[in-house]
């Protein structure tokens, strides 16, 4: 089922940065993709007696206890819960039910795969990898604070490091800085997108935090408004939109934005001037979007 896949590829995403060059990492990515539990244990156990110290046995236990703790359930019910769901149906073609996959969760060995990748994070602090591996999975099991809070971990210690990150194989990240931001901006688009408002406020600390150390990042100021627009405090808004207009002039999200926010506002001559502006710089879409809200208000 859907649900299955998706987490199952959370785990072979994380494995596969690495070349598994020597034979137990290739072992090891076989059985992952097999959901060879017993297996793994067997070139775990191996693997640690050989080389105890190896950064990427600590991204194997986590992956290894990240996928034994989950078990797809199937269940009877009178409604679907995924787009994927079986549908039975009678003798007269009546719906009769769905067949639903639901996850179940073991706690004790998530527990497990957060203790391994948390020592390694200890012992390797620049493994972009690990840390990511690690917010990914949360994510995926909506444990919201807890990826929050990670977030907020790698932002500030990417001061101390000076984004000198390291990949899998502690490979030298030349993008580190790059890839860390574009990263955290998935993940909070992430929040965004489950639509629970309860989530704009991570949204925020993790984007106050990004500004803390990075005052020119124009997602992350742009982040903010957005939390405040849906919380109805346009003026606040309007604050971190004007602040990103004077780093991006002419980003045409920003100054359609703060169309919208002087639109919300009751101001249609500074609503005007900003569509203007995005359809001065914006793509053929964003061109499309403002000429229709020019019309409108033109039309009042």
């Amino acid at each position: 089922m859907k649900a299955t896949r998706i987490l199952f590829l959370a785990v072979l995403l994380f494995l596969s940065t690495n070349t598994f060059a020597q034979s137990l990492r290739e072992k090891f990515l076989a059985l992952c993709t097999s959901n060879d539990i017993a297996g793994q244990t067997s070139v775990l156990k191996e693997w640690e007696a050989k080389s105890p110290d190896d950064p990427e046995l600590y991204v194997a236990y986590f992956n290894h206890y990240v996928q034994k703790s989950i078990t797809e359930v199937l269940t009877m019910d009178a409604t679907s819960n995924d787009t994927e769901s079986l549908q039975l149906t009678d003798s007269s073609g009546t719906t009769a039910g769905f067949i639903n996959s639901e996850i179940q969760l073991n706690e004790d060995d998530l527990k497990k795969g957060i203790e391994y990748i948390n020592n390694g994070i200890n012992k390797f602090p620049d493994r972009l990898d690990m840390r990511f591996g690690k917010i990914y999975a949360l994510g995926q099991f909506g444990m919201y604070d807890d990826f929050t809070s990670e977030i907020i971990k790698t932002i500030e210690y990417s001061n101390n490091n000076k984004n000198r990150w390291r990949w899998s194989e502690n490979a030298l990240r030349e993008d580190g800085k790059e890839m860390m931001l574009e990263s955290i901006q998935d993940y909070v688009m992430q929040l965004y997108e489950t639509n629970d408002d309860a989530l704009l406020e991570n949204m925020k600390q993790i984007s106050e935090t990004v500004l803390k150390y990075y005052p020119d990042h124009v997602q992350s100021l742009s982040n903010i408004s957005v939390v405040h627009l849906l919380r109805n405090e346009i003026d606040a808004g309007l604050v971190s939109l004007l602040k990103a207009e004077k780093v991006a002039p002419t980003d045409h999200i920003i100054l359609g934005n703060i169309a919208q926010a002087y639109k919300m506002k009751g101001d249609k001559k500074n609503s005007l001037k900003y569509y203007e502006l995005m359809f001065k710089h914006g793509d053929d879409g964003a061109k499309s979007d403002a000429k229709q809200q020019i019309q409108k208000l033109k039309a009042k």
